[in-house]
């Protein structure tokens, strides 16, 4: 029993591996580094000193599913940086966006760049690492939530609880396959 369970444990621990693996490859191929990057771990030190303002570049759709608390979504398709929930806030104030993944951030954050931002970081590994790490997220209610997004929220009856780097990994697959495929239906 102790080799089955030293097994399943080594099985884990490489599917884990190969999750940030495929989370280090995305970016690296299809960032530029453009907007340096944040530890979740140093987005949660911000927020817990009410430091900072986080942007949640997804569609208002996922950021319905969840989103990181206090978070504003400003959106990707749709994105301006004349919209008015930017036009109140302090261009000098540290600004941290997030997507799913960390692709989608960057070129907002490129785009907060250039209309002055002068403190914009895009958060390494995104929703996904943030709620891998354990920290929180909350659906349209308000109320804190497991799901990360509409493909986690339809996977989730098939899956086991509590296995979120086994559905990231599938995730990664079927964007990168995707985005391969010159696809523009799914989105990092």
């Amino acid at each position: 029993m102790k080799q089955f369970s030293l097994l399943i444990l080594l099985f884990l621990m490489a599917k884990i591996s190969f999750a940030q693996k495929n989370v280090d490859e995305l970016l690296e191929a299809y960032n530029t580094r453009s907007v340096p990057y944040i530890s979740v771990e140093e987005l949660r030190m911000f927020q817990m000193n009410d430091a900072v303002t986080v942007l949640d570049a997804r569609e208002p759709e996922e950021f319905a599913v969840s989103h990181i608390k206090s978070a504003i979504n400003v959106g990707y398709n749709d994105y301006t940086s004349e919209e008015k929930q930017l036009q109140n806030l302090n261009k000098n104030i540290p600004v941290v966006v997030y997507c799913s993944v960390g692709i989608r951030s960057e070129k907002i954050g490129e785009k907060l760049k250039k209309a002055g931002f002068t403190k914009v970081k895009n958060l390494y590994g995104g929703i996904f690492e943030w709620k891998n790490k354990g920290y929180p997220v909350f659906d349209s209610a308000g109320k804190e939530t497991e799901k990360c997004t509409r493909l986690f929220q339809a996977l989730e009856p098939v899956f086991e609880r509590g296995k979120p780097c086994l559905l990231k990994q599938i995730y990664f697959n079927a964007l990168h396959k995707a985005r391969q495929q010159n696809s523009t239906k799914w989105h990092y």
